[in-house]
């Protein structure tokens, strides 16, 4: 470019003193004209600067421009390889390499697929990332604000100082990069911008941030993983055991209050005291899968993670990003699964996060029709923007190529699918069709399936409508999600067991329901963290009667739910029966399962997941109409459920439920085959915290025909009590299935 005359060159110098220079590589760094070589720096806290060779001899002092910062060296031979010699004012002798003397590192091909949105490893662009150019160590920071005025990345490097290290900006698709010279992993930094009226920002977070400082702190710090995976063998086979005739049977979690150090001030366990204590608990228990309630890093406990502001970054509540590698790893080494909620309806409208991230609305839609939740004050993403969906499907890809996550269980699906929820009318805007669909959303959530499943992940959609076809592949019409949460069933079931036993009969319809739609989708029957907050007391608070019936009602219920079709989710807690609701803030409490009934509850969880993983009619054909059959879904009068479950080979279990706190004597039953069968599961075992009714342990069926079946037996029901009875179908001698 021509040189500067004297009068452009005070202008720039006062554009950077005032931090209002957006285009800082026309200026700084070396320029050729009329054969020599100009190099320009801005520092504005020294009192001398000099050109300096890579052997540390110096080339040429620099001169100042007025009385600013800016310095510069004319130099009548090229010194490609400089660095600059700075004296500070208070002394200080540094010798520092000249970020403006570096070219980008994003290629062609990089700003191609960013510009169309369809860049699937934009985390590897964006960010901060510790790179080695020309020799010389430092970190490539980017980002995406296509409306500002000027971006600089600010931090301890640099005094925070947005001045000194303003970005170079690709107009063409709107971001900014820079190479630092001398920042190393653990730096923390955020971003400095200017809107496009000159007006100065808010400090941003790093959209890309790979981790943070602990709340209250929200600076990003600069990180490089150096960790080594040990699970290829669970890589290699983890699609299998994520199909739809395996058992899946999910603890979700909270890790912030699943236990706690009461005797160290109540603080929470690291990740790496979270892989020694719960994954053994896991194993004991019998569940397949961990959920992990968001552990995108958030500025707010009490949201649960549901608030993510890096959306790229595990929470530094419980460790950095590598140590939450290793709980992951650990995890398949003992061949659990990892599920992780993941939050792609909305974000918080935190000054550091992405609301208004360059002055407009860039990452949200600017009409808040569109753009806000006002049930939750978030901002919602706006799904019409490749930018914006390319955010979030890499954000996707991120967590499974680079945490090894196994399935993402997208949130509140409900509220990206409609234009119009949880809004009244004239609070909403329709779509070119005229609909409440959201269009956008749609296609986006097609995508993701579609990329996510390429990935050999699964996705679960927490969806509490009913859209068509939400677990049903993209290409046939369907959203293309794996799995949907049955919220159906889970709170018409719920109801039910609310109610008090003499009332039961009046909504015996409940509790059959589920089976009317059972094959519309894959459905997971969750018993979720959302059923145990806001006042909907724990599940044992809602059972009726007095404590034991309380406890008997919730384990018929459990075993109820673990033979019915759909894999399980079952949160924190419920597992021992939890008396008090889920608070955020404390730990479980654990006190409860040293004796009694809790520790019942518990026994139960543990054997029902056995069964339900060594029984393969509990779960080979949960989404086959041949898996299912009703043998009794009318007895209202007593309240009895009962049905078989089969696997392939033709093989049954029989599920057999009395929620009603009588025993039922010589209850006759049709059922699929004469022979013996074994009580498999009685819940109102001595050993769970029943009264020890039962069948002793076998009943035998005779050749009858009852109930449109070729076979009866006569059964003494438990009270408040589920019983599993199991036998093979060739089985003609009374040998037992098990």
């Amino acid at each position: 470019m021509p040189q500067l005359d004297a009068k452009s060159i005070v202008q720039q110098a006062q554009l950077l003193e005032t931090g209002q220079c957006g285009d800082p590589f026309a200026i700084l760094g070396p320029h050729r004209s009329d054969g020599y070589q100009y190099i320009r720096t801005f520092q504005p806290d020294a009192e001398s600067v000099a050109v300096v060779d890579s052997d540390g001899s110096c080339v040429a002092p620099m001169d100042r421009i007025g009385a600013t910062g800016l310095f510069v060296a004319e130099l009548t031979n090229s010194c490609d390889g400089y660095r600059l010699q700075v004296k500070t004012r208070s002394g200080q002798e540094l010798a520092l390499d000249d970020p403006y003397r570096y070219t980008s590192p994003l290629g062609d091909l990089d700003l191609h697929l960013i510009g169309e949105g369809a860049h699937q490893q934009l985390f590897e662009k964006l960010g901060a990332h510790p790179i080695c150019l020309d020799q010389v160590d430092g970190v490539q920071f980017a980002v995406w604000a296509p409306n500002a005025k000027r971006v600089s990345v600010v931090g301890d490097f640099n005094s925070w100082d947005g001045r000194r290290h303003v970005m170079r900006h690709h107009p063409s698709i709107g971001i900014w990069d820079i190479f630092v010279p001398g920042v190393m992993p653990g730096s923390s930094y955020k971003f400095e911008l200017l809107d496009a009226n000159g007006a100065l920002l808010p400090l941003k977070s790093d959209p890309f941030g790979f981790h943070f400082e602990q709340p209250p702190g929200n600076a990003s710090l600069v990180f490089e993983s150096q960790y080594e995976w040990t699970d290829d063998e669970w890589c290699a086979g983890a699609t299998a055991k994520l199909g739809f005739d395996q058992p899946i049977s999910i603890y979700e979690v909270h890790l912030g209050s699943w236990r706690r150090k009461l005797d160290q001030d109540n603080r929470t366990l690291s990740y790496s005291e979270l892989a020694d204590e719960l994954i053994p608990y896991v194993l004991q228990l019998g569940f397949t899968h961990i959920e992990l309630l968001p552990v995108s890093e958030h500025p707010f406990g009490g949201s649960w993670g549901y608030q993510p502001v890096g959306l790229y970054a595990p929470t530094s509540r419980f460790g950095n990003p590598d140590d939450f590698r290793q709980f992951v790893d650990r995890c398949h080494q003992n061949g659990i699964g990892v599920v992780l909620d993941w939050v792609g309806a909305h974000f918080p409208s935190d000054a550091h996060g992405l609301g208004q991230f360059d002055g407009t609305a860039l990452y949200e839609h600017a009409d808040p029709r569109r753009g806000i939740h006002a049930d939750w004050n978030t901002l919602v993403f706006n799904y019409g923007r490749v930018e914006v969906t390319n955010y979030l499907i890499a954000n996707a890809l991120f967590w499974i190529r680079e945490f090894h996550i196994d399935a993402l269980r997208l949130d509140a699906v409900a509220s990206m699918l409609y234009l119009d929820y949880s809004r009244e009318a004239g609070e909403w805007v329709p779509n070119e069709f005229g609909g409440n669909e959201n269009i956008e959303a749609v296609a986006f959530l097609r995508r993701l399936n579609q990329l996510v499943h390429a990935e050999g992940a699964l996705t679960i959609a927490e969806e509490s409508t009913a859209w068509p076809a939400v677990s049903r592949p993209s290409d046939t019409g369907g959203l293309g999600f794996s799995y949907k949460w049955n919220m159906g069933w889970m709170n018409d079931t719920l109801r039910y067991v609310a109610e008090d036993p003499v009332h039961r009969k009046h909504h015996h319809g409940r509790m059959t329901f589920s089976m009317v739609y059972a094959y519309n989708e894959n459905f997971v029957l969750p018993l979720s963290h959302d059923e145990v907050v806001h006042g909907k007391a724990s599940l044992l608070g809602r059972m009726p009667g007095d404590e034991w019936q309380r406890f008997a009602g919730l384990r018929a219920y459990y075993a109820f739910m673990f033979s019915h079709p759909g894999k399980k989710l079952m949160f924190m807690g419920t597992e021992f029966a939890q008396i008090d609701e889920w608070h955020h803030d404390r730990s479980l409490d654990w006190h409860l399962v040293e004796a009694g009934p809790h520790r019942g509850v518990q026994q139960l969880v543990g054997d029902l997941n056995r069964l339900y993983r060594g029984i393969p009619a509990l779960h080979e054909l949960d989404y086959a109409p041949a898996g299912f059959r009703w043998l009794k879904a009318e007895d209202r009068d007593n309240s009895v459920f009962a049905f078989a479950r089969y696997d392939r080979n033709g093989s049954c279990l029989i599920s057999v439920s009395n929620f009603t706190p009588v025993v039922r004597e010589d209850y006759k039953l049709g059922v699929p085959f004469p022979g013996r069968y074994r009580e498999s599961l009685n819940t109102d075992a001595v050993e769970y915290g029943g009264s020890g009714a039962g069948n002793l342990g076998f009943a035998e069926a005779i050749a009858d025909d009852y109930d449109w079946c070729p076979a009866s037996m006569s059964l003494r029901l438990p009270p408040l009590a589920t019983l599993f009875l199991t036998r093979t179908a060739d089985d003609e001698s009374g040998k037992l299935h098990s």
